[in-house]
């Protein structure tokens, strides 16, 4: 059993590609983040309104898009693709999942 830590998205950003835990620069994300490293997780992801399920090491280019504009048929759409590409890299019946969003 992994256990796995997702932290949510935030809209300020750096303005360059960035590795996921480096581009996100809010002081809640910040906070998430160092709470996170706390628990002495085997993996951290970022839930991103645009690219979905991330690496906390993958480098991606800042964007402009929140869930909170999205209709509900696209967090919808959303949601599905986190959890397709969750079940790609963990095991979604047997690992242990943390989720730091509001």
């Amino acid at each position: 059993m992994k256990k796995i830590v997702l932290i949510a998205c935030v809209k300020t950003k750096l303005e360059t590609p960035s590795k996921a835990i480096e581009l996100y620069i809010s002081h809640l994300f910040k906070k998430s983040l160092e709470y996170a490293q706390l628990l002495d997780p085997d993996c951290i992801y970022v839930l991103s309104a645009k690219y979905g399920l991330v690496s906390s090491e993958e480098v991606i280019e800042p964007y402009n898009l929140t869930l909170n504009d999205m209709h509900t048929f696209e967090i919808k759409k959303w949601s599905e693709r986190i959890v397709n590409q969750l079940s790609l890299v963990t095991n979604l019946r047997n690992d242990k999942f943390v989720i730091l969003a509001g």
